[in-house]
């Protein structure tokens, strides 16, 4: 009898000291949990702070070839330190020409409309920046598809660099414009009037935009 309560007594302190203990391993597993959590959280708020979205809009009139084009691109991008940033611009296009002028093989009516829609990865690199104002060029390459009216698909691309000027408004919004274009095009956006290769300085190539940092 005295064996069996000793044997007893033994297995009781055994099983008290295996559940103190796994409640002291699950404690230790808990903190180191919330550690990792906390951890992780702080890290995707710090990479948040460097992402940025915006887009810019252009509107020109083109009085020589009776041509009146709309774009609009908004755009998203993360910048990996002070000077260097990649982004991906989509854009939408729409332009209405006089086919007179643009000599399309075309008998119908000369008023033609096209729509495109466009991709473009960039990298981005800041050359000059203070407190309020930056400067920057953004060198990538874009994908078109675009649609004229009566007409099959066209299919074209860029690849060159965009000047831009971005002056800060606040901690988290700027007002943004890109410059001109620098490279060489092949039917992109349907802009048959401008293939080949130079620097385009004409209000089409010109946008307006606001940009936001998180």
């Amino acid at each position: 009898m005295l064996y069996n309560m000793k044997s007893s007594t033994f297995a009781v302190t055994i099983n008290v000291s295996l559940t103190q203990r796994i409640e002291f391993f699950n404690n230790i597993f808990m903190k180191k949990m919330f550690l990792i959590l906390a951890v992780m959280m702080v890290s995707l708020a710090a990479q948040a702070q460097e992402i940025y979205v915006g887009g810019g809009v252009s509107l020109w009139r083109n009085n020589d070839i009776d041509e009146t084009s709309f774009t609009i691109t908004p755009e998203v991008g993360y910048e990996l330190n002070e000077k260097w940033a990649i982004g991906l611009a989509v854009g939408f296009a729409h332009k209405a020409y006089d086919n007179d002028e643009l000599d399309l093989d075309w008998d119908g009516d000369d008023h033609l409309t096209s729509n495109a829609f466009a991709f473009a990865p960039y990298a981005r690199f800041s050359f000059f920046q203070n407190k309020v104002v930056r400067l920057f060029l953004d060198m990538g390459f874009g994908f078109s598809t675009a649609k004229v009216k009566h007409f099959d698909s066209v299919n074209g691309f860029e690849i060159g660099v965009k000047p831009g000027l971005a002056i800060k408004l606040d901690r988290h919004f700027s007002l943004v414009s890109k410059i001109g274009f620098a490279g060489y095009r092949d039917d992109y956006c349907a802009n048959f009037a401008g293939n080949g290769f130079g620097v385009a300085l004409d209000g089409e190539n010109i946008s307006l935009g606001i940009e936001y940092k998180f």
